[in-house]
């Protein structure tokens, strides 16, 4: 598995990550959790990513990943759900911090985003101090951003931030010319979530939801030519190498899908010509569209 710096936050990662939010589906069985945390560290996969909203996510991956707590980079996130606490403000942070510790039976989380923070919260008062204040206390390794379009933007122009996650896919390009670009230049670290794009190939026609359906209307009318390849392989390569990336991030249940993801990566980027054509066809249409998914 490829491993790259993530940004200048001194962390290395895997090209590919893990989005551990079906590990927190209660649906999913003890020992199946188990197995497939492990699989991905068995395969390389050397970045879990997980939120206190994914169910119980981070205490499996606290209860069943300590003994190998060195092998991998640990980004989670924060801003809301503490107990007695208002949402996005310093206390909020602040303890989620501890809370988010004790979940995950660690000492330091790697990476600690703000989750989806709108631009006008982020400037409260104190907000970002007190997650400065987690790194300098050693319980944080990065501070970080989850987010896109102008909270992204807002978020760069912190300077606080040393590493932020957005989306990235051959149907949500417009932070490659924007966000990511802007992150690139001032050494932050990219986690690329949705990179195989909610999939929208699998569907014959618009799907009900919200998400999935403006992918799949995005599809239909940038018509790519997958040069003969299938579509997970052309949008996870086309994600994973495009400039300024340095890790996507899949969250799956099965291990079979999780191993093929990693050798795909493997094949290296596409061809210049294929990645230029996709980037071609996403401007030309990128009009009218939101970018909000």
């Amino acid at each position: 598995m490829i491993q790259r710096p993530l940004g200048n936050s001194g962390l290395t990662v895997s090209a590919l990550g893990f989005g551990a939010g079906p590990v927190g589906s209660e649906a999913l069985g003890d020992s199946d959790a188990e197995a497939l945390l492990h699989g991905v560290l068995d395969a390389g996969i050397t970045l879990i990513d997980t939120a206190p909203s994914y169910g119980v996510s981070e205490e499996r991956i606290g209860r069943f990943l300590g003994a190998r707590r060195r092998e991998f980079v640990l980004s989670t996130k924060c801003g809301y759900g503490v107990p007695g606490v208002e949402d996005w403000t310093p206390e909020c942070i602040t303890r989620g911090v501890d809370l988010a510790l004790q979940r995950l039976r660690t000492d330091v989380i790697d990476v600690l985003h703000f989750h989806s923070c709108p631009p006008d919260v982020l400037h409260r008062p104190g907000l970002v101090e007190a997650l400065t204040r987690a790194v300098q206390a050693g319980k944080v390794r990065a501070a970080a951003y989850s987010g896109d379009n102008a909270g992204l933007d807002a978020a760069l122009e912190t300077g606080a931030f040393a590493v932020v996650q957005t989306s990235v896919n051959l149907f949500d390009q417009r932070s490659l010319d924007h966000g990511v670009a802007k992150a690139r230049e001032r050494g932050v670290g990219v986690i690329a979530k949705r990179p195989l794009a909610n999939a929208p190939w699998r569907f014959p026609g618009r799907p009900y939801a919200h998400d999935v359906g403006e992918y799949w209307e995005r599809m239909q009318r940038m018509a790519l030519q997958t040069d003969g390849l299938d579509w997970p392989e052309l949008a996870l390569r086309f994600t994973a190498f495009a400039p300024g990336v340095a890790t996507c991030i899949v969250g799956t249940t099965r291990l079979d899908n999780l191993r093929a993801n990693a050798r795909t990566l493997e094949q290296g980027p596409l061809p210049e010509t294929t990645f230029q054509a996709i980037r071609d066809a996403f401007r030309r249409h990128d009009t009218g569209w939101d970018g909000v998914i």
